[in-house]
């Protein structure tokens, strides 16, 4: 009989999407992963623990804290879980509220190594935005607090893109935008979300003319342009400088909604319109298939 199929451990971070950190701590500290050892100890792993990794993700979408998940694949539960993310997203906030990096980083570290990224940004980081954002409305310190939390953040996020794109190679996806706000979280989420599934980016976190936009797509040729949205836009010009774009074109943000019917109007090949981070990879996922 031929022997079992066995991957490495970055097969099987390609085929599923979860990083080997991820993994790693998967099996350590939950015993969700049983893989087989070489004389030196590598990890191999059948091809059913593929189907598991996927089985362990669909929990996580659905809310599943990591602690819960060996518990659910065992047996069918007859109520949904309860994660934990409510826990994670106050005690992000606490460090915010204190001006504190390192809870800060130790909460965020520990939820990265845990969790894949797209879990993490639906999850956490997209709900912790918005209740920043209604926090923001009404606290006295709200100035302050947001300064110390997007520069941060900027930082946190920035790293991780450098660290990924030193391991990436082929055509990079571009991010720009096209909003006068000084600083765009969901643009960070954006990048960070495409480098860690395996994409190349470069990002102009700062609005440049049309021309300009252009040039930097001659220079870098990316596959696909992700273009974040303010809630003004210049049609006219919008529409001007994607026709003299070719490929997909991912238009969106938060705004999106204020400027979905005209978009959709310009009838522009491969333009594709998004509202989170999450949804704008998975439209990229599916547009290069």
């Amino acid at each position: 009989m031929p022997s079992e199929t066995l991957l490495a451990i970055g097969e099987l971070a390609r085929r599923t999407g979860v990083n080997p950190v991820t993994l790693r701590a998967w099996e350590r500290r939950y015993g969700l992963l049983k893989p087989q050892r070489t004389a030196k100890g590598h990890r191999l792993y059948p091809e059913e623990q593929v189907e598991r990794v996927q089985t362990i993700l669909s929990w996580l979408e659905r809310g599943a804290s990591v602690g819960q998940v060996r518990e659910l694949l065992e047996r069918a539960p007859s109520i949904a879980p309860v994660g934990d993310w409510q826990s994670r997203e106050q005690a992000l906030i606490e460090a915010i509220g204190m001006l504190a990096h390192r809870p800060l980083d130790h909460q965020l570290n520990q939820a990265m190594a845990l969790y894949p990224a797209i879990t993490l940004c639906e999850q956490l980081l997209m709900p912790l935005l918005h209740s920043l954002a209604r926090r923001w409305q009404t606290h006295f310190n709200a100035r302050l607090e947001q300064a110390f939390f997007h520069t941060w953040l900027r930082s946190k996020l920035g790293a991780r893109v450098y660290h990924d794109n030193q391991q990436l190679q082929g055509s990079p996806i571009l991010l720009a935008v096209d909003s006068e706000r000084p600083f765009d979280a969901q643009l960070w989420l954006c990048a960070w979300l495409l480098s860690s599934s395996g994409y190349p980016v470069e990002v102009l976190e700062q609005p440049v003319s049309g021309a300009q936009l252009l040039r930097a797509i001659n220079q870098w040729q990316p596959r696909a342009l992700l273009l974040h949205l303010g809630p003004r836009i210049d049609l006219v010009a919008l529409e001007r400088t994607l026709q003299g774009i070719d490929g997909v074109k991912l238009l969106g943000g938060e705004t999106v909604s204020l400027h979905e019917a005209q978009l959709h109007a310009l009838a522009l090949p491969q333009l594709l319109l998004f509202d989170t981070p999450q949804a704008a990879l998975r439209l990229l996922q599916q547009s290069q298939r």
